[in-house]
């Protein structure tokens, strides 16, 4: 043993890799209200070097509520457009909007078309709506999610009565109490993330 070295200092500091983050815009409705609070998340993430970030809307995926073990060739094509993204992610967050106390089928079908992309990462939740914020969804998505051997991050993002907190232009009016939840919700999926990556590094989940 070296007596003059400082056995304070640590051996070794990790450099970890930025976590890569799908965020899945999940309402395909008419005139939805997802890719403004979209936009506003992913202005909070590009301000932040520990992510990296990929968009998987629903509206884009065109994915039947009807599974198949054998998709058609249009649904493999779809598929072969979001598959990739939530493969290659480190973690999952999910917008979703409240219809009738829980989350659009658009999501539903998104979630359900896949299984092993999801497992072994956490999910952090930003939700929307009228009085209840769409936090009724977020609470049924917490049990479809479990389902799928996934961690689902303590602390959520939720505007309540969402269309009047933003502006025209898709700014939010009083942003510092929804950017410091973001930053909570954030730094909770990036400690999971991380965590995760290393352990599945070392023992592959379900081995």
């Amino acid at each position: 043993m070296n007596p003059t070295a400082d056995v304070s200092a640590p051996l070794h500091t990790p450099v970890s890799a930025p976590v890569k983050v799908a965020v899945i815009i999940g309402s395909n409705r008419e005139g939805r209200f997802g890719p403004v609070v979209a936009d506003w998340l992913l202005g909070l993430l590009r301000e932040r070097d520990d992510y990296t970030t990929e968009v998987v809307d629903a509206a884009d995926a065109g994915l039947p509520t009807a599974l198949s073990y054998s998709p058609t060739p249009e649904v493999t094509a779809e598929l072969a457009k979001i598959t990739p993204k939530l493969a290659a992610a480190d973690a999952i967050v999910v917008l979703t909007p409240e219809y009738n106390h829980s989350y659009p089928a658009s999501l539903k079908a998104l979630i359900d078309w896949h299984y092993e992309e999801w497992r072994a990462k956490p999910v952090g939740f930003v939700s929307y709506g009228g009085v209840s914020g769409g936090l009724r969804a977020v609470e049924h998505l917490r049990q479809v999610f479990a389902e799928l051997h996934a961690v689902t991050v303590r602390d959520t993002v939720s505007f309540h009565n969402a269309g009047a907190s933003f502006d025209d232009e898709g700014r939010h009016r009083d942003p510092a109490a929804p950017d410091a939840a973001a930053k909570v919700m954030l730094d909770q999926l990036a400690w999971w993330a991380s965590a995760l990556r290393e352990a599945k590094a070392v023992r592959p989940y379900g081995s």
